[in-house]
């Protein structure tokens, strides 16, 4: 009989699936036996009265990255990824970004060799793509996509990193060729510079004041025109961080009729409203990010969305701005709403918030929390069924769950370096008694057992949207073509756009 390396026996096996009970078996990084009774291994787990799950995956937080403002976040990839183990989390997929006038492949380069000196967990990373030269888009990119780095995100807002139209044109056309998912921030620009232009000129400076100039439309506007332009390729796009219930209707309407668009959203819209943001003096600055907290007809809208797969993945969004000078106020009292750095941290708390809010309350089934917290971000970004999935052959990360466990969340509690957290006082049920990564058990009794530098980088291949047998239509195969500068393909269409140009 093979002799396993480590056991977790008694437990409640739960995937994306089903759940059921059986032991666990690992050899070395990977899962080698999934069955109703295993022999103890060398080390032994009692999962008894508790759930066995996937490790989470973060597919979207921020890590060790200096802002289109400038601002540097305060977790690096040690506290990152300690904080995300902490919280059962045994993956995180953060972006190395490019700032104008610099080099991708370099932004990429640097931002690998921190997450492979520091990092206790398994790694990817995304690019994020501020500009469209040929450098960029047809050497750079196209050499870090094939490298395994296949999704990148695009801005529609901040001045310092948004692209136009006609850029994401050129964006959507590549991704298509290099089977690349291009993850994109829809806001409009204008319209939040101009709402801010007036508001600032009025007096009306107070963090509050970055929800109504954010407004609800400016998210659904660009959500709509960024769908719209990418059908003109047939080009699969994710929308990051949704927020606002128009623009969740018009992925859900582009969706029924077969438009290649996924959604994301995070515990932060799930859970707090516009009201955080109207506190005296500079408190509701802890609240501010981008799209902004909205009201509680959203936060239905966004939960029926998650059950009904209208959205596939809630992410953190961390982004961990200290509560100072350094990060979100860089001018202290007298900081205005566009001055201050958006965002907020939430890597340790996305699992039990989704857990406690989701399954406790009935609002999502345990097999859709699996889905919604590891397995869809392991399908969607090209990792599945290496991840995201307990099952033999597949990576050995595993946080065993503690249904009942109650844990009141500080920012003192929790392990990122932000020194404040959104949830402060909240209390929530079910949080990971034992996280294991690749087979190392690094989180168990609250103690840390994994060094920095010991998680490895994970390359990734084509993303969900191109693991299908959905052919481009001819409309699509043209315009790619033509934006790619080669041949117009053949056919009538082909032919008849061939002639009018």
């Amino acid at each position: 009989m093979t002799a396993f390396d480590l056991t977790i026996r008694g437990g409640t096996v739960a995937t994306d699936q089903s759940v059921f009970r059986a032991d666990i078996g690992i050899i070395g990084e990977r899962i080698a036996a999934v069955e109703p009774a295993l022999p103890a291994g060398l080390r032994d787990l009692d999962a008894s009265g508790r759930l066995v799950l996937p490790g989470g995956i973060d597919t979207h937080c921020h890590v060790e990255q200096r802002s289109g403002m400038g601002m540097m976040g305060a977790d690096d990839w040690y506290s990152a990824s300690v904080s995300a183990a902490f919280g059962g989390t045994t993956m995180i997929v953060p972006f190395a970004a490019q700032h104008r006038g610099t080099s991708l492949r370099q932004a990429a380069h640097d931002y690998a060799a921190l997450a492979a000196a520091k990092s206790v967990i398994d790694y990817s990373y995304h690019l994020i793509v501020s500009e469209t030269d040929p450098t960029t888009l047809h050497e750079d990119l196209v050499e870090l996509i094939r490298s395994g780095i296949t999704s990148f995100k695009v801005y529609m807002t901040y001045d310092a990193l948004k692209i136009d139209d006609a850029q994401l044109l050129d964006v959507f056309a590549l991704a298509t060729r290099e089977r690349a998912l291009v993850m994109v921030h829809a806001e409009n620009n204008d319209v939040i510079r101009w709402v801010s232009q007036r508001l600032l000129e009025r007096g009306h400076t107070a963090p509050k004041f970055h929800g109504t100039s954010h407004v609800a439309l400016a998210e659904a506007e660009a959500t709509h025109r960024v769908i719209r332009l990418s059908t003109l390729f047939d080009a699969p796009i994710l929308i990051v961080h949704v927020s606002a219930s128009d623009a969740l209707a018009t992925i859900e309407a582009a969706r029924r009729i077969g438009t290649q668009v996924y959604g994301e959203t995070c515990p932060h819209y799930l859970l707090l409203t516009a009201d955080a943001m109207d506190q005296p003096g500079m408190e509701g600055a802890k609240y501010c990010c981008s799209p902004p907290l909205r009201d509680a007809a959203a936060q239905e809208a966004l939960w029926r969305a998650l059950k009904d797969g209208v959205l596939q993945v809630v992410s953190s969004d961390h982004a961990p701005y200290r509560f100072d000078r350094s990060g979100k106020l860089p001018y202290g009292d007298e900081t205005t709403f566009k001055q201050m750095a958006n965002g907020m941290p939430g890597l340790e708390a996305r699992l039990p918030l989704l857990f406690s809010e989701g399954v406790v309350k009935g609002r999502l089934t345990l097999p859709e929390f699996v889905a919604l917290s590891s397995t869809n971000h392991a399908r969607m970004y090209g990792i599945h069924p290496r991840k995201g999935n307990l099952s033999a052959g597949a990576d050995a990360d595993i946080a065993i769950w503690n249904p009942d466990r109650q844990v009141t969340l500080t920012a003192h509690a929790l392990h990122d370096r932000t020194g404040y957290t959104p949830y402060e006082g909240t209390r929530v049920t079910g949080w990971p008694d034992t996280v294991v990564s690749a087979g190392r058990v690094i989180v168990e009794h609250g103690v840390l057992d994994a060094a920095p530098g010991s998680g490895r980088f994970i390359p990734r291949t084509a993303p969900l949207p191109f693991t299908t047998s959905r052919q481009p239509s001819e409309q699509a195969r043209f315009y790619r073509s033509l934006a790619l500068g080669q041949q117009a393909g053949g056919g009538d269409f082909g032919a008849a756009y061939g002639n009018a140009i």
